[in-house]
């Protein structure tokens, strides 16, 4: 029976029908920054939000805003454009000054959202792929794509530290699109059973992750715990397990019932989930939670991305092959790559620790003396226990490796 070539097994020009950029990866590539009139009312309240929120002025002027037919948002990167500021807009107007959760969201930025999510196949909150992978533009056009000649679109609030947040999450992923690009070649070389090319293309993965891991370390350089604490993770949490919001938010107009929908997480990264298929890791070998969230956080990332991952999973296994072939050298170079994966999950951890698991301690310590950090402050934006979650994840990352 003839072999059935997969996308994953031919050219660099077939992934890109999945919305892969060979420069940046999964990121969206020169991402629009302005939307044409009547939609440009969106942005201007989007661009505004750190004035209207201290002014507790955002809420008053969202209510005004007239209704908006979405058949005029036209091409793919209009409509991210367009879903990346109603999700802040939304975001903002749920959250306002963070003492006071809004229920209901208003029909004149609820319908067009959600129609616009529908035709995105993306849920109607702001999530990783909006404010991360659609959220950057070059100062100097013609510049480097670098932190100093890079800044994001929107922010909540004045000096709410999300430039260095999402900037270097853009960059984690930028430096792994090299990774991603070789992909296509490590199946290639499965099928034709060149090993010698297979190890050179997993090197390639394993310096792309070595290199996402330095990028990722430049956080602490950029991020304040203190202010990402109790600034930007407000605004970037959703209504799923939030006490604040138990019942979720009512899509006014659109819906009869309130629904509930997970804050962005990193867990929608479509690269890491990328990797971790590629190497066979397998996830629901470890507790059944952290695998029903990881498969959850697909549902969240754009369809061409999910289609991706699916079409990586119904590939040849790279695990079976580098083990069939019994070769020592080949196996090191496989266990060198599922490494840098741990590292950079062994990172995560020590970063959710200095951004959300001290924040919280303290809080706790200064307002309930003899409680421990509660189990809504240990949550990450995704409304999981971000530290059970993560522990959980690296364990099944470190099974992959080879004995």
């Amino acid at each position: 029976m003839a072999h059935k070539v997969t996308p994953m097994e031919s050219s660099w020009e077939v992934v890109t029908e999945h919305h892969i950029d060979e420069d940046v990866g999964f990121a969206l590539p020169n991402p629009l920054t302005e939307l044409p009139y009547p939609y440009d009312a969106w942005i201007s309240i989007a661009k505004e939000l750190p004035f209207l929120i201290e002014k507790d002025e955002l809420r008053a002027k969202v209510e005004k805003l007239p209704m908006l037919s979405i058949d005029d948002l036209k091409g793919h990167k209009m409509q991210r454009l367009a879903h990346l500021t109603l999700g802040y807009i939304t975001m903002a107007y749920v959250w306002n000054q963070g003492d006071d959760a809004r229920k209901v969201l208003p029909q004149n930025i609820a319908i067009p959202y959600c129609k616009l999510s529908e035709k995105l196949g993306l849920p109607p909150i702001l999530v990783y792929a909006d404010c991360v992978l659609a959220n950057w533009k070059k100062k100097d056009p013609n510049g480097p794509m670098t932190y100093e000649n890079m800044d994001t679109l929107f922010s909540f609030r004045h000096e709410d530290c999300s430039k260095g947040f999402f900037l270097i999450s853009l960059l984690v992923e930028i430096e792994a699109a090299a990774a991603i690009k070789v992909i296509p070649t490590i199946f290639n070389a499965i099928q034709r059973q060149d090993q010698d090319t297979l190890q050179n293309a997993l090197h390639v993965v394993t310096s792309c992750l070595d290199g996402a891991l330095k990028v990722f370390q430049q956080i602490r350089d950029h991020v304040d715990p203190q202010v990402f604490f109790n600034v930007l993770r407000i605004y970037l949490s959703g209504w799923k397990n939030n006490p604040k919001l138990p019942e979720g938010v009512l899509y006014e107009g659109v819906w009869d019932t309130p629904k509930i929908f997970a804050g962005g997480s990193a867990a929608q990264s479509s690269a890491f989930q990328c990797f971790d298929v590629l190497l066979g890791v397998q996830h629901s070998a470890g507790e059944a939670h952290a695998a029903e969230f990881l498969q959850e956080m697909r549902t969240y990332m754009p369809p061409a991305h999910q289609k991706f991952l699916h079409s990586l999973e119904s590939a040849p296994s790279v695990r079976e092959f580098v083990l069939s072939k019994g070769d020592a050298n080949l196996r090191e170079t496989y266990n060198k790559c599922v490494k840098a994966m741990v590292s950079l999950r062994s990172y995560h951890l020590t970063i959710v620790t200095t951004y959300i698991v001290i924040p919280a301690s303290q809080q706790t310590k200064n307002t309930q003396p003899s409680e421990e950090p509660s189990e809504v402050e240990n949550r990450g934006t995704g409304g999981t226990d971000v530290m059970k979650f993560l522990k959980t994840v690296r364990g099944t990352t470190e099974k992959a490796l080879m004995m």
